[in-house]
């Protein structure tokens, strides 16, 4: 049996054969949205799923796949969800009502700060593309549509002066989908914004007969901080993060984050936080960039304001978060 089908029956069984437990309790069944399966959002909140239902009494957690932040922050504004994660500038959109959720703001709040999203921009020998400029006049995926990574693709080229609609041939496509574009020779690059490694560029770098190359990318970070705000900073994807990659690559970062509802309990908040930030080893076997989860990020990596309950137990910690 599968490891982490044998947790969840352990899981189910702790919780049918616990103490009597309160009513409200009871009814805590609560879903995590994350991304498409060849990210690190998703393998990511199945650990987290896992560990929720495993260690909080009476709490049923499951993590759904999904087009990633914007449609995630769409579904905690409609109450179809109750915890998600998310890009910062996303988010921030989401919570400023700007662009995509100028209809309808996200009462979103932070839950936690996780780890730096890092942009990939993804290509291969012998495509003819050594920088950004050489992406004009060739087919490229931008990201899946409602996608943070869509968001930031965008910002990207709109900083260096590169207008999609008239000097790209875009497509839409989620990591996976990308990955095999590349390789059936569909596409000739693509935007990804993830953690490294992306097991979907992991796939892509092994594969026989096709050597990858990550662009340099850090040149857009004034532009999109003067148009955004402070969201974005300079971070280094080191030389063999992925197979045939033999040099480091400048790159732009963003945080992500774990966001909740405004109208979720303090309580629950509160349980949510310190289980996952307790059980971190558990998350760190899932994927190491749960490694990043750090106590020293969470008053500095979220411009959203704190869920009540997630502020009380980062407190209790000793963080002190600015007024």
């Amino acid at each position: 049996m599968h490891a982490f089908t044998r947790a969840a029956l352990a899981a189910t069984a702790a919780v049918a054969f616990a103490a009597p437990i309160p009513a409200e309790a009871q009814q805590s069944r609560i879903s995590i949205t994350t991304g498409g399966t060849g990210g690190v959002y998703y393998p990511l909140g199945g650990g987290m799923a896992n560990i929720l239902s495993t260690y909080v009494p009476g709490m049923q957690a499951t993590a759904e796949v999904t087009g990633g932040s914007v449609d995630n922050l769409k579904l905690i504004g409609q109450g179809k969800s109750e915890v998600a994660f998310t890009m910062v500038d996303a988010a921030w959109d989401g919570y400023k009502g700007n662009d995509k959720f100028k209809d309808h703001a996200v009462p979103a709040r932070t839950l936690m700060v996780l780890y730096p999203n890092r942009m990939q921009v993804v290509t291969i020998d012998g495509s003819g593309i050594n920088k950004l400029a050489d992406l004009k006049g060739k087919r490229v995926s931008t990201g899946s549509a409602g996608s943070g990574t869509e968001i930031m693709a965008l910002r990207v080229l709109e900083a260096v002066g590169i207008d999609p609609k008239k000097d790209l041939r875009i497509e839409r496509l989620g990591a996976a989908e990308s990955v095999n574009a590349m390789k059936d020779r569909k596409i000739d690059a693509f935007f990804w914004v993830g953690g490294v490694p992306t097991a979907a560029v992991t796939d892509l770098a092994a594969t026989p007969g096709i050597k990858i190359k990550l662009l340099d990318h850090s040149e857009a970070i004034t532009g999109m901080n003067a148009k955004y705000g402070p969201l974005y900073v300079k971070g280094i994807i080191p030389a063999n993060s992925y197979s045939g990659q033999d040099k480091p690559v400048e790159n732009v970062d963003v945080w992500n984050i774990l966001v909740a509802n405004e109208k979720m309990t303090n309580e629950m908040a509160y349980q949510i936080v310190k289980t996952l930030m307790e059980k971190k080893p558990e998350l760190v076997a899932v994927h190491k960039e749960a490694t990043n989860i750090d106590i020293k990020y969470q008053a500095v990596g979220s411009p959203l304001p704190w869920h009540p309950g997630a502020k009380k137990y980062f407190e209790e910690q000793g963080v002190k978060f600015p007024n």
